[in-house]
């Protein structure tokens, strides 16, 4: 536990750096951090060529995994380990080769070992692409290793 909230966005910085350090899938798909408080995350992606489809739109599962690793970094900036427990995801709009997509999460509950995220992906424009919802379950350890 901190004691500020200060404190508590700089230990989910240092989270989010150690655990972006380990998260080859996400690194392997050109998504970054954006930002990340206690609670929250922001990531972004480009959709590159290899991510469309047949219909020449980003592939969902593309889109899927930003807004996961956002929800991710959101629910593990505690520094104590969470797992997703369950996901969904509504599609909005297509996003098109050479988007830049932004998922930002927000915490809207936790308790006990339990959390519920919510996040927006965008558009550069600000369109909406998705919403999605994670529901997390804290798991045994620190997200930083000692």
């Amino acid at each position: 536990m901190t004691d500020s909230p200060a404190a508590a966005d700089a230990l989910a910085k240092a989270t989010a750096a150690d655990m972006y350090a380990r998260d080859h899938a996400t690194q392997a798909l050109g998504i970054k951090i954006m930002s990340v408080t206690a609670g929250h995350a922001s990531m972004q992606m480009i959709v590159r060529h290899d991510m469309l489809n047949g219909h020449q739109t980003c592939h969902g599962g593309f889109i899927f995994t930003l807004a996961d690793s956002a929800f991710a970094f959101a629910c593990n900036s505690y520094n104590i380990q969470a797992v997703a427990a369950g996901c969904t995801i509504e599609f909005l709009a297509p996003a098109c080769e050479g988007d830049l997509l932004v998922a930002s999460a927000t915490e809207q509950t936790r308790s006990g070992k339990t959390g519920i995220y919510d996040v927006e992906v965008v558009n550069q424009d600000g369109k909406k692409i998705a919403l999605f919802r994670g529901k997390s379950h804290q798991i045994k350890g620190d997200v930083i290793k000692k």
